[in-house]
């Protein structure tokens, strides 16, 4: 073995972290991060690191292994989730890794994919490389949840964001919006449009906020995520923001039958009108929806509205994760509730979800869930 063992996790940290890059840009693809390392006389050293780039292509092996050139011969690649053994737009991973020569693997995980599903791994011992797989696994199925759950269950990672006044509301009566919490934590929300594929709301949150629901932290516009509306009867305004910005970032509505017409008004725009099933009583189905969206390559989707989705999703036990920024703020009685018929404890004390941490953003707070 060329690097000590006690070194490994530190160098898998490098590898998540780097993947960290390519969330949000990598689907369909998972974002993937890999480090190279050889031994020297005064320690290990990194000859090449990558990351899966943007649209899923070049691969996080591919990119550190061209960096690292002839140094990778005989090195140790650190690599958060198992190198492919089928060809798509470009050659095997784990035929470039034995081509190189690189002497280990240290793998976070097993690939749940059919089509990898350990082969590669196999490939690779079969080449006379020594695989070691599971350093840092925990952290890295949380790097994954997108790519392994549209793997397993053909949905997205379902993140539910939800803004909360200190008497439980998510705007003023009438569905008037409202500024519940405050810059830093609205700075957190467009942290985590940049690393989600897309973000979904509901036509009645379109309709009530004219949201852009763009990534405008400075030097990140370009990681906006698709925008999602579920709107059954295509009611999506052509002069509202999303509609307007459509050809700069990508616009997706789910519907169901509707006048040709009005769609192709839509489509005329840019905007992408994707058919939706109906469930009961005559809305959207939730599930197929997020099957739709998935189908289309999405793996990490933020919900951030309204009330009527937020509750469903619940209801239907599809949130995986959720972020819930709370104020000290007070709406009143007449606000809206946060989640539509149902109490904000549905979630905070749901037992499919766990409280994984509470912090401070400012003046608000920060709490985090994930599926049990």
């Amino acid at each position: 073995m060329l690097v000590d063992p006690t070194e490994h996790n530190r160098f898998m940290a490098t590898a998540l972290s780097l993947g960290r890059r390519g969330l949000g840009r990598a689907w369909p693809n998972p974002a993937v991060g890999a480090v190279l390392v050889r031994p020297s006389a005064a320690g290990p050293v990194v000859v090449g690191r990558g990351w899966t780039q943007p649209g899923g292509r070049p691969h996080a092996e591919a990119e550190a292994l061209a960096r690292a050139g002839e140094h990778a011969r005989g090195a140790t690649l650190y690599v958060t989730l198992e190198p492919c053994s089928h060809a798509g737009r470009g050659p095997p991973c784990a035929d470039a890794v034995i081509a190189s020569g690189v002497a280990h693997v240290v793998s976070a995980l097993e690939d749940p994919n059919p089509r990898v599903a350990g082969d590669g791994h196999a490939r690779l011992r079969a080449s006379g490389v020594t695989v070691e797989v599971g350093v840092g696994a925990a952290e890295a199925r949380r790097a994954h949840a997108g790519h392994i759950r549209r793997v397993r269950d053909r949905r997205p990672n379902v993140m539910l964001k939800l803004a909360v006044s200190a008497d439980g509301k998510a705007g003023l009566a009438g569905r008037r919006p409202a500024a519940i919490t405050g810059e830093p934590a609205r700075d957190r929300v467009h942290l985590m449009r940049a690393m989600s594929d897309a973000i979904l709301v509901g036509i009645g949150t379109v309709l009530a906020d004219d949201p852009l629901l763009t990534c405008r932290l400075p030097g990140l516009s370009g990681r906006s995520p698709v925008r999602i509306v579920l709107d059954s009867t295509l009611r999506l305004p052509l002069d509202g923001r999303l509609v307007r910005s459509a050809r700069e970032v990508p616009v997706w509505v789910v519907a169901a039958a509707v006048a040709a017409d009005r769609a192709q008004a839509l489509e005329d725009r840019g905007v992408t009108v994707l058919r939706g099933e109906v469930g009961e009583p005559g809305r959207l189905d939730l599930a197929a929806a997020l099957r739709l969206i998935a189908g289309r390559g999405i793996t990490r989707l933020m919900v951030e509205g309204g009330p009527t989705i937020a509750a469903a999703l619940i209801a239907l036990d599809l949130v995986d994760e959720a972020a819930l920024l709370r104020s000290d703020r007070l709406i009143g009685a007449g606000g809206i509730e946060a989640l539509a018929g149902m109490p904000l404890a549905a979630l905070a004390s749901s037992p499919r979800l766990k409280s994984v941490g509470i912090e401070p953003v400012g003046a608000d707070r920060l709490e985090l869930f994930a599926r049990i």
